[in-house]
């Protein structure tokens, strides 16, 4: 069950150049799940990372091809950044999510049978063959084709009647794409809570069809996917904005996993007196987290590192935990961190702790915002539909933006 992803910036750049000639056919065979996966680009564990950035992909792409004819990719790789511009300015879904996943933790440690079909499903251990290796190739690989994803979502939900929430804690251990904001709101969709009463059914004659006869669930499945109550849609908050900062005062620079292409901070009027990073796939989910994910955002960090350790005057490396961070930075005589802005999820949660040990000390910690995240998430405000009209806006303003 392959493929395997190396976590390094070369890696990714390989995947793209290889992709870029199929992006043509891209529209008319990304539906298909088949061994290995040849029809997509396989890029979403590094630009999930942004060891390549969606700029550059889009770049590549857009280079060889006119929009009209990659299209269809390119608003694939728009899909992330809308879901995060989404979440950004709703961010008590995140919030209700993660309350969510603990209430049906809660009941499976009273309810045996729930306990007993969740563990089943999460081992693949069902009587639905597909979702069986979808789960086990989740496991192994931590990567799933995105067609597979929205058909076992849909399983899950209205087949197996499990908590949606628990299905997208399983997702997000095991992906080492794993994107909060993709993540959550992709499972809601399907689910029919994001946009309400549009539900996902995973029907058989498509699973034959893009899997082309590896599988074949007839008989198998739900018939019908009655969405799922949910609260309305809480009120939209304002994006947020770039920080403005001191780049001539004593500052560090702190690496997450959020971002591993710092160069649109560091450049020739700025370098850090002081570098760290701070990972934090263990707090994903109140579960453990998939060895394969830790192993490669690990990895990758160490890759990031190395690639930029001539724009660092000192690295302290990777560093285990907030109080490890907070003792570099007291240390370090610094009077500001500057980290790349991390959107909605894990990773926002424990800056803003950062932030609040550190304001006692009189650091201050500057959230670093990408212009390409700037000019497009103040769009995401309604469904997709309306958000891919302003994509060629958004296209023709790339080669404006510093990418790196």
């Amino acid at each position: 069950m392959q493929p395997a992803f190396t976590p390094t910036r070369t890696a990714a750049l390989e995947r793209l150049q290889a992709f870029v000639p199929k992006t043509s056919a891209y529209a008319s065979k990304r539906n298909y799940d088949l061994e290995g996966h040849p029809h997509v680009s396989g890029l979403s564990p590094y630009i999930r990372h942004r060891m390549v950035t969606e700029q550059e992909v889009l770049e590549a792409v857009l280079g060889r091809y006119a929009l009209s004819t990659a299209e269809k990719f390119v608003q694939e790789v728009y899909w992330r950044t809308y879901w995060k511009g989404w979440l950004e300015m709703r961010p008590s879904v995140w919030t209700s999510y993660r309350a969510g996943v603990q209430g049906a933790l809660n009941r499976v440690q009273t309810e045996a049978g729930l306990r007993a079909a969740w563990e089943e499903a999460c081992r693949g251990e069902t009587d639905i063959a597909a979702f069986n290796h979808w789960a086990q190739e989740l496991v192994e690989t931590g990567y799933l084709h995105n067609h597979a994803r929205m058909w076992f979502a849909s399983i899950w939900i209205f087949t197996l009647r499990l908590p949606w929430e628990l299905g997208a804690d399983f997702f997000l251990r095991h992906l080492i794409d794993g994107d909060p904001a993709s993540n959550t709101l992709g499972w809601r969709w399907v689910a029919g809570l994001q946009t309400k009463g549009k539900t996902y059914l995973a029907r058989p004659s498509n699973i034959a069809r893009y899997t082309e006869g590896r599988f074949n669930p007839e008989g198998e499945l739900s018939s019908f996917a009655e969405p799922l109550d949910g609260d309305p849609h809480p009120d939209r908050i304002n994006p947020p904005m770039p920080e403005s900062w001191d780049r001539t005062a004593p500052t560090g620079l702190l690496l997450t996993e959020e971002d591993m292409s710092p160069g649109y901070i560091l450049g020739s009027s700025f370098k850090p007196a002081t570098t760290a990073a701070l990972l934090c796939t263990d707090k994903r989910s109140p579960l453990a987290t998939s060895p394969v994910v830790e192993n490669f955002t690990a990895a990758a960090m160490d890759d990031c590192l190395v690639r930029y350790k001539e724009s660092f005057n000192d690295s302290k490396g990777l560093l285990p935990n907030l109080d490890a961070i907070e003792n570099w930075a007291a240390k370090a005589g610094i009077v500001q961190i500057v980290t790349p802005y991390a959107p909605v999820g894990p990773t926002a949660e424990t800056l803003s702790e950062l932030a609040r040990r550190l304001q006692p000390k009189g650091i201050t910690l500057i959230r670093a915002l990408r212009d390409f995240d700037t000019e497009a998430w103040p769009h995401a405000t309604h469904g997709f539909f309306r958000f891919k009209e302003k994509i060629p806006k958004l296209v023709g303003r790339l080669k404006g933006l510093k990418a790196a």
